[in-house]
């Protein structure tokens, strides 16, 4: 192993997709990624862990665990077969969750100029609705009747 790496990734005999770490990190750090990246410990044998149910498309999620691995920091050496950089099959593609183009939108609209503050239009106002003329006749009153209805 080159110095300087944090993990391994291979595959093994018996176990199928196999990892393990160097001195390089502390065991409870490295134990704790490798878990999280779906590895669990091998009984018997120290510092190595297996990838949980492999058959369940290991080699994608091994590529992905690489990939993860390196965008914390870590140095990583992986067989050809399950190195994300070196194999034919790209790791699937994150789905956008549109914050970057949520904050592309926010930023120009910060940068272009509201309404609220500008200058009153040079234009007229439109002219107000004319008023109807006044009636000539004398508008009917109907008188109503009291009693035999609820009081209000």
């Amino acid at each position: 192993m080159e110095p300087g790496t944090h993990f391994a990734f291979g595959e093994h005999d018996t176990h199928c997709i196999v990892a393990s770490f160097t001195a390089a990190l502390p065991a409870h750090l490295a134990h704790w990624y490798l878990e999280r990246e779906q590895f669990e410990p091998v009984p018997g044998e120290s510092g190595l862990y297996r990838l949980s149910e492999p058959e369940r498309d290991g080699p994608r999620r091994t590529r992905q665990a690489v990939h993860d691995l390196r965008r914390q920091g870590y140095t990583v050496q992986a067989d050809i077969r399950l190195d994300p950089s070196l194999s034919a099959i790209p790791p699937r593609p994150v789905r956008p969750n549109g914050l970057q183009e949520h904050r592309s939108r926010l930023a120009q609209a910060g940068a272009g100029r509201t309404t609220q503050r500008a200058t009153p239009p040079t234009t007229s106002p439109p002219s107000a609705r004319p008023i109807p003329p006044k009636p000539t006749y004398a508008p009917t009153v109907h008188p109503t009747v009291a009693g035999g209805g609820r009081s209000r």
